[in-house]
């Protein structure tokens, strides 16, 4: 691709620098003249443009992060897709790779490297949430901003979870070192692929070594299957067990014996921080049992709860101790339970005490908690609402802080969580009214891309993501892309001067550029009908504009002044001016009759 530094685009992004080059695409840095701010532009190579496959994924990349609102996640401000560039503009990250960054430190100390996990692993719980699964994290695509801020890039393979199996070509993307054993078979991939290669990625940065290497990739995708890392404390010494357990259960060759989703990952790297000594003891399946999705909610739940009760703290507490403070919850609650006696019996009118604050619990475990035993909850009504979730307690009467008895009854209204709908299908419909459908009646948040498209009325829906057809729920942000219109088409343009103008007139032509001729005299190209100069710079135009050719006469200008000026006039005014324009290939020799 011509580099196209100093040139702009769509009169607007005025490309200043190229930042970085990938196997499908290249980066400039830019500016935008219209918001005022510095982007990213990447571009797609004009080798792919006629491939079909490499510009399927390089749209599919806009349109995932286009559903992502994430402060871990490369923001996308405007995408083009015409038949002579495509490209997508993001947000401008100033920093390096975290892959430099490795190699530059070689080993990450465990808490920094906790902290630039926890980052990866909260983009990936929100794309995960928009049924977004990325398919290629690695130290290559995180970026890292001089205040240790991460930013997850490149979702070029990125899936969602609905759409069909990868395809062969899917098969082999992606850097072999981190992707997961079932990506590496061609196997259906979820969030567990993601957190995979989390896994791998925190190996690298606790220990300054990727788990499997070797001269042939193909050698390394094997490892992947068959292979088991060393232990990362037997390179790192000083790696705490927990944080090593934790390591090795996102690295699982199963995906059923991996974390179910980043939240729990999250979670037991949240353990390791309050208390580096913290011990698991993860259970891990022997075989990989398939499950149908009726039980995946029942498996979670009982792995997470049965994770947190059998996990232990090693560290030696004294007997006494447990036994003294076992005598001194004995006595507070005898001494709590003689004083709330006494106030029965002598009081007359009923104790009185503060109201607490249900909201945001949920309430089948208060019922069940001792602690809420004295109050009279009353439920309601249970409501759909997208703020709180399902099963959780959204609003209460009398309100928090409010003095009660203890037999005043407490209403409270419970969240059945966001509603659930299918999206219907608004293909081909107008863009305005259906905007105000689903932010005003159905409660959904909208996202607009506007893309240039022959076939579809301007300011009408092109497509959604999610697709129609797709279970949504209140507060989902969907997005849509509505038509611009007919494409305007960029071509091609190059420099002229010198050629002969009927050629470069045709070749401009041809190229649906319209051209205009003016003849000036010119010194440096004296040969009749050559290009002098152009009004257009060789770059790109839009189909159907004009330019205009300036072509030699043929008579170089007179550039001697006269050497004396006439004295004075002429005596006597001829009658009649002579004829003296030149007559072509016409003899001046007079004839013989």
């Amino acid at each position: 691709m011509d580099n196209l530094v100093g040139k702009r685009l769509d009169g607007r992004y005025e490309i200043s620098e190229l930042i970085g080059i990938g196997g499908m695409a290249v980066v400039y840095k830019a500016y935008d003249n219209i918001d005022d701010r510095t982007v990213a532009i990447k571009i797609l190579k004009e080798e792919f443009l006629a491939n079909a496959e490499f510009r399927r994924r390089f749209q599919n990349e806009s349109k995932a992060i286009a559903v992502l609102s994430h402060p871990n996640i490369v923001k996308v401000y405007d995408v083009s897709f015409g038949d002579m560039l495509q490209y997508i503009v993001m947000e401008y990250v100033d920093g390096i790779t975290l892959k430099d960054y490795i190699n530059q430190r070689g080993v990450i100390e465990w808490r920094e490297a906790i902290h630039f996990a926890t980052q990866v692993l909260k983009a990936l719980e929100h794309a995960h949430s928009k049924g977004i699964v990325h398919r290629d994290i690695k130290p290559q695509n995180i970026m890292l901003l001089r205040n240790g801020e991460i930013k997850v890039t490149d979702f070029g393979i990125a899936r969602f979870s609905r759409s069909a199996q990868p395809t062969m070509t899917d098969k082999a993307i992606g850097s072999v070192h981190y992707i997961s054993p079932e990506q590496a078979r061609g196997d259906y991939t979820d969030g567990r692929s993601d957190i995979y290669s989390v896994g791998v990625m925190l190996y690298e940065m606790l220990t300054g070594r990727l788990p499997f290497q070797s001269d042939s990739a193909v050698s390394v995708a094997i490892m992947q299957l068959q292979n088991e890392p060393e232990i990362p404390t037997a390179i790192n010494p000083n790696i705490p067990k927990g944080l090593e357990e934790i390591t090795l259960k996102a690295m699982q060759k199963l995906p059923d014996n991996r974390f179910d989703n980043a939240g729990d990952m999250l979670y037991d790297l949240e353990e390791i921080k309050m208390n580096e000594n913290y011990i698991f003891d993860y259970k891990f399946e022997a075989t990989d049992n398939k499950k149908d999705d009726s039980n995946d909610n029942q498996r979670h739940e009982h792995n997470t709860n049965d994770r947190r009760k059998k996990s232990k703290r090693k560290e030696g507490k004294s007997s006494l101790v447990a036994v003294l403070a076992g005598v001194a919850a004995i006595f507070i609650i005898a001494t709590a339970g003689i004083v709330w006696l006494c106030f029965s019996l002598f009081s007359d009118t009923g104790s009185t005490h503060e109201c607490p604050n249900l909201v945001g619990l949920v309430y089948n475990d208060i019922i069940k908690d001792s602690k809420y035993s004295n109050l009279n909850i009353v439920v309601e009504s249970s409501d759909y609402n997208a703020d709180y979730p399902e099963g959780c307690i959204f609003k209460q009467l009398p309100e928090a802080g409010k003095s009660i008895k203890d037999d005043t009854a407490i209403k409270v209204r419970v969240s059945k969580g966001a509603q659930q709908m299918t999206l219907d299908n608004y293909n081909n419909k107008e863009f305005a009214v259906v905007k105000k459908l689903l932010t005003g009646e159905l409660g959904l948040k909208v996202t607009q891309i506007n893309q240039a498209n022959e076939s579809i009325k301007e300011g009408y829906i092109i497509d959604t993501v999610p697709p129609a057809g797709s279970n949504v729920k209140t507060g989902d942000t969907i997005t849509i892309f509505v038509s611009s219109g007919k494409e305007v088409e960029q071509v091609k343009i190059g420099d002229y001067t010198g050629m002969d103008y009927e050629s470069a007139k045709k070749e401009l032509e041809s190229r649906g550029i319209q051209v205009r001729i003016v003849y000036v005299d010119s010194e440096a190209y004296p040969q009749k009908n050559f290009v002098v100069r152009q009004s257009e710079s060789e770059g790109t135009l839009l189909k159907g504009s004009s330019i205009t050719l300036y072509v030699s006469t043929g008579d170089a200008p007179k550039t001697d002044p006269p050497t004396e000026a006439p004295t004075k006039a002429p005596t006597q005014k001829p009658t009649e001016a002579p004829d003296t324009t030149a007559k072509p290939d016409t003899p001046t020799t007079k004839s013989d009759n």
